[in-house]
This record gives C-alpha cells, sequence and structure tokens, in this order.
C-alpha cells in the first residue's frame, strides 16, 4: 500500500503511546474542491489536521504520523472516552460534504479506505466497535462522513458495525409512531452504543441531533430526526454488537 507523504503542522508536539490508539474516525472534508482541503489542512492557522487523507483519485497521503495526535474530532465523545482525538486514528475522505453539494464517494476512495483501514485495524488491534464517524462522537456539531458513507458494505469486510436484521421486514416500521416510553428506550439504546450524553443544549434539540446521526449512520435511506419503530428495532440489534 502506498502513501504519500505531505505532512501538516496542526499536532500535539508530544509523542503519544501508540498502545492509546484505540478508534479509527471518518471524516469527509467539506471543502468546495480537494486543493482547498488539503491546504485547509496543511495551514497552520486552520488549526485542523488528520493522519491520513484520500483524494478523488483514491491516493493516501499522512499528514501526521501515528505516533502524533492530530487535530480531526474537536470536541467530541464516546462511551467513557473524551476528546477523541488522543486516542484516534483521523482519516479525510475529499468530498464537498452536504454544504457543497454532497455527493458518493468514489470507488477508487472507498478502495482505499479499505485498505488502509484493513491496516490500520490489524496494526493496532483497533475492533469493529470503534471505527466511527465525525457525526458519531460530536451529533450536536457534525454531519460527517454522511449517509453517502457506505457503512454496510464496509461491514461486511470487518470495518465497522452493522445490524443482521432483514431489511424488507424492519422497514415496515418505517415512519411508524412509537410511545414515548419506546422513544426513551432507544435514547438509552444510543447511550449504551456509546453515543454521547450532552446536557448544554436544550433536551428536545439534542435528542433530535442523536437521532439524526444515528439514522445517517444506521438507516441512511431517511434521515428526519423522528424516533419511529425501525430506528427502535435497530437500535436493539447493535447494543449487542457494541457491547
Amino acid at each position: 500500500m502506498k502513501i504519500n507523504p505531505n505532512y501538516s503542522p496542526n499536532f500535539d508536539l508530544k509523542k503519544r503511546s501508540l498502545d492509546k490508539i484505540n478508534f479509527i474516525i471518518f471524516h469527509y472534508t467539506g471543502m468546495k474542491n480537494e486543493k482547498k482541503a488539503i491546504d485547509k489542512l496543511l495551514d497552520i492557522k486552520s488549526k485542523v489536521s488528520c493522519h491520513y487523507f484520500i483524494k478523488n483519485n483514491g491516493e493516501i497521503l499522512r499528514m501526521v504520523p501515528d505516533s502524533y495526535t492530530a487535530w480531526h474530532a474537536g470536541v467530541s465523545s464516546w462511551k467513557k472516552f473524551k476528546s477523541l482525538n488522543k486516542n484516534s486514528i483521523g482519516i479525510e475522505i475529499n468530498n464537498p460534504g452536504h454544504e457543497f453539494k454532497y455527493k458518493k464517494f468514489s470507488k477508487k476512495q472507498i478502495y482505499s479506505v479499505l485498505k488502509l483501514t484493513r491496516y490500520l485495524i490489524k496494526k493496532y488491534n483497533i475492533p469493529s466497535n470503534c471505527i466511527l464517524g465525525h457525526s458519531d462522537i460530536a451529533p450536536d456539531r457534525k454531519k460527517d462522513p454522511g449517509e453517502k458513507f457506505p457503512w454496510q458494505f464496509l461491514s461486511k469486510h470487518k470495518i465497522g458495525n452493522w445490524h443482521n436484521l432483514d431489511l424488507n421486514k424492519i422497514k415496515k416500521g418505517r415512519s411508524l409512531n412509537i410511545n414515548n416510553l419506546f422513544k426513551l428506550k432507544f435514547i438509552n439504546n444510543l447511550y449504551k452504543i456509546g453515543y454521547p450524553k450532552n446536557s448544554k443544549i436544550n433536551k428536545n434539540k439534542y435528542i433530535k441531533n442523536i437521532t439524526v446521526a444515528f439514522q445517517r449512520r444506521f438507516r441512511q435511506e431517511l434521515i428526519d430526526g423522528k424516533i419511529d419503530k425501525e430506528c427502535l428495532l435497530i437500535s436493539e440489534n447493535l447494543i449487542k454488537k457494541f457491547n
């Protein structure tokens, strides 16, 4: 696997212990074009970076060595972990994102995601339940890598988790209202899976935010922020995989 160096100045100068690497976090760049995305990650004033950058043509750039903490996750949380920069590898995949005509990731990009992630999983012994998207760990702030990121496909290659329910059966529960007790159960399921709690913003707004984040990852056909029976069934199935 060829990885080309293009180093960013945006990282913690103190080396970290490699046994602290517990997560892989996927991002999209959310910039108008690839050059602007790379330029931003190389700009010391931006204060953002990543460990790896995957270009449109599948080329992989190394921007920060694994032994240093890159600045990609920001304010973030998953289960007992806070500020996940220090515990993760950040992978940026070039894509304009929701702000600039979000599009499908190219086949070459996904092939590189497969190669790179398999390598990192093996090197750092990272379990599937620790392979996440930026929106998983910061649901009140982020949308990336978004609903066009092929989580289901990647899970078939043992990268990240996906439910194993019959799609035709659970689809019958889509948009089917459930009572408040079951809605509360769904939210508690998300917390058990690992989604962060946040008491600093309006409770109803935050519940919608984490529901949307969950849907972007596990129910990509409909992102409406509404808790229905399909969402509940998927969450119940996933609890075992994430614990």
